[in-house]
């Protein structure tokens, strides 16, 4: 059975050149395109049987692809989604990374790639709870990495609290919002303790940190969001900023 694509992007020339490349495959085709966002809004919701993958362009009339993954989020519908744009701010290809897009692709691009990676996602589905697991391992270890040339050590509560703490923010960003009154409840509950031994333990394991870890790391990861000289980052800071960073190398690595 052949994958089918939902096109979305206002330039008529691409989603023909996209058409074309995949007339003659016997594994993908086209089966519906959009050249706005309420267009593309209209047929994602309303035809949701007729297509697998949702490839988007970001720059569009009327509503962009940013509205259209905010609309996807708060629906709450999973969907397999390529974003292909040339469009490629790092703040832009962070706010994409948060809506669970599968992968980012730049304009101009090779077609044989593209198709690659088509092929990847829909297989990767099949199997999907391995693929999951997989990522999901691969995080804890680049968690436990990066704290650990933090100068964290293993064997401190607030160890485990903050290795919690930035595996459920890269996971949910949404708890940004709510560091004290979500993220350290559920990290409480998890380890059946109190929400102000959570903050206190994080607090000291910052402070442990920034006795013994390394300089020159601290300021390539905080350097930009505060003054390392003057002050240690707060909770949310650290949390929020490995996070973000984690995000952003496991984006480039799909």
């Amino acid at each position: 059975m052949k994958t089918k694509l939902l096109v979305v992007d206002d330039n008529v020339a691409m989603v023909e050149l996209i058409k074309e490349y995949f007339r003659e495959s016997s594994k993908i085709e086209v089966a519906l395109t959009a050249y706005d966002g309420e267009e593309a809004l209209d047929k994602i919701f309303n035809e949701e049987d007729k297509y697998d993958l949702l490839i988007l362009d970001l720059i569009m009339p009327k509503k962009d692809g940013l509205y259209v993954l905010e609309e996807l989020k708060k629906s709450k519908k999973q969907k397999n989604i390529i974003v292909l744009t040339s469009y490629n701010e790092p703040d832009t290809i962070r706010r994409v990374s948060e809506y669970g897009v599968r992968y980012f692709m730049l304009k101009p691009f090779d077609f044989k790639e593209f198709e690659k990676k088509i092929l990847e996602l829909i297989e990767g589905n099949k199997m999907q709870s391995q693929v999951i697991d997989l990522h999901d391992h691969n995080i804890q270890i680049s968690i436990t990495k990066i704290l650990h040339q933090l100068g964290i050590p293993s064997h401190i509560k607030g160890y485990q609290y903050i290795r919690e703490a930035i595996s459920l923010v890269y996971t949910n960003p949404n708890l940004i919002g709510g560091i004290t009154k979500e993220l350290y409840p559920e990290i409480g509950q998890k380890y059946k303790t109190s929400v102000s031994r959570v903050e206190r333990a994080i607090r000291h394991a910052i402070e442990v940190s920034w006795n013994r870890g390394d300089w020159s790391l601290m300021e390539e990861i905080f350097g930009h969001s505060v003054d390392i000289d003057k002050a240690k980052p707060t909770n949310s800071e650290f949390i929020v900023t490995i996070a973000d960073k984690l995000r952003l190398e496991m984006l480039k690595i799909s």
